[in-house]
């Protein structure tokens, strides 16, 4: 998740809102790559999960991290919670079960990704290992209850925490038990953005499908592929799912503000307090309703760009878009998802391609597609085939996109390999999950233990 801000630049009216988003129009040659990627820190002894304090815990980790790196210390309340490099390239976050996530510095390569995701899991390994510590790379928390998951000193959580059972079902596994990999990308214009959105918001239940990644809760089976994809089906469907208003051919900056304004806000930060605004929206905020409950109770630019960090919808609109249907997984899925989404997104023959093909894709046809995929993965339907036909197009449409963009790496090889782990999921017909299912059924003996072998960085 982002980290909170606190620009004090006060709200002068609705149009500076949509303004502040439109500011992350960039000409092509300044578009970047930024991939997040979340991942379980387990003791290797037991497979117990770790708890924030202690010498074998995570905020251990972190100071670690901060003496290998020489990063700057996040603090809530004086805790550390995290770390950013002092330029603002990267940072270091935990999630609210104790995730670790990279945030990855704005980059112009898939190589350049690749390798910064290596040395970060070769420096947190470093730091970890000696403790006894290793991270699990699965989309779902496969053997802890809720009960036994830990909680980070982090205020926002707890805000999120009291807010998630009063409006959804899976809120608190959300937070407390996923893991994601994420790619932020940019563009050039308001229309530009809208045939991204457009592009992707249609495509994300094939992102979900194709990286499918958890299919075991509470040490068993859980009937599904994607547990992570079912449980944003249920979270918080105020703030989250898949956009009906996106899909309207005039769809623009005013349009993402007008539905943010009306979502519930979680909180505003007043001299470093974190005050809990969850029963009011953010045009109410901006109306005044919060006078008397916080210090200058009126909004700034910086409470806006925190709500704006607090909507989960399947495409995220912030001074970029974030592409956020993908479960987490192994290294090789930490290349490749950011890969799919440039080459689809960054050539503009492929753009091109990918518009076309989704096109005349329905609201109604891309929701019941989200809502099969959870369950069916890649064999799930799509008017008279299936997800994983589907892939082949979409998958020709990227390789041929990352073709365009002709980034080398010094061996002189471009960023179309790095879609060999997805090429693989279409070839075999099988997901993750269902490879780690039958594993589960036939080599493992019917224990997730291995998973924490084998899944592990």
């Amino acid at each position: 998740m982002a980290r909170d801000t606190t620009d004090s630049q006060p709200i002068e009216g609705l149009g500076e809102l949509a303004a502040y988003l439109a500011k992350g129009n960039k000409p092509r040659a300044d578009w970047r790559i930024g991939t997040e990627h979340e991942k379980f820190p387990f003791y290797v002894d037991g497979h117990a999960p770790v708890p924030y304090g202690g010498e074998r815990g995570i905020r251990a980790i972190l100071e670690g991290m901060q003496t290998k790196l020489g990063w700057d210390p996040i603090l809530d309340e004086g805790r550390i919670i995290g770390l950013v490099e002092p330029t603002g390239q990267g940072a270091i976050s935990l999630e609210p079960g104790g995730q670790f996530e990279l945030s990855g510095a704005p980059l112009e390569t898939i190589h350049q990704t690749c390798r910064e995701g290596n040395a970060h899991l070769a420096q947190v390994r470093e730091i970890a290992e000696p403790m006894g510590i290793r991270f699990l790379g699965l989309g779902g928390s496969p053997k802890w209850t809720l009960a036994e998951t830990p909680k980070m000193p982090k205020s926002r959580y707890d805000i999120m925490t009291r807010y998630m059972p009063k409006v959804g079902t899976k809120g608190l596994d959300m937070m407390y038990r996923t893991c994601t990999i994420q790619v932020n990308l940019d563009f050039e214009s308001e229309a530009d953005m809208r045939r991204k959105m457009q592009v992707s918001l249609k495509l994300q239940p094939l992102s979900t499908a194709l990286f499918a990644n958890s299919p075991f809760t509470e040490g068993r089976p859980n009937g599904l592929q994607s547990w992570r994809g079912d449980i944003w089906r249920d979270t918080d469907n105020q703030r989250s799912g898949l956009l009906e208003f996106c899909f309207s051919p005039e769809f623009g900056f005013a349009d993402y503000v007008e539905w943010a304004l009306d979502v519930p806000m979680y909180f505003v930060i007043r001299d470093g307090r974190y005050h809990d605004m969850t029963h009011i929206t953010f045009r109410q905020f901006m109306a005044g309703a919060a006078r008397k409950e916080v210090p200058d109770g009126m909004p700034t630019m910086g409470d806006w760009a925190n709500h704006l960090s607090t909507l989960f919808p399947d495409v995220r609109l912030k001074r970029f878009l974030e592409m956020r249907g993908a479960d987490g997984g192994p290294w090789r899925r930490i290349c490749a998802l950011p890969a799919f989404w440039v080459g689809l997104l960054y050539d503009g023959a492929a753009l091109d391609a990918a518009e076309a093909l989704t096109r005349d894709w329905s609201y109604a046809e891309v929701k019941a597609m989200r809502d099969a995929v959870p369950e069916q993965g890649i064999g799930a339907p799509f008017r008279s085939t299936t997800l994983r036909e589907v892939a082949r197009e979409v998958l020709a449409i990227s390789r041929q996109g990352l073709k365009n963009r002709n980034k080398l790496n010094r061996d002189g090889f471009d960023e179309t390999s790095f879609l060999s782990t997805l090429d693989e999921v279409v070839a075999r017909g099988t997901t993750s999950a269902e490879e780690m299912l039958s594993a589960y059924h036939t080599r493992w003996g019917g224990s997730i233990e291995p998973a924490f072998l084998e899944y592990a960085y």
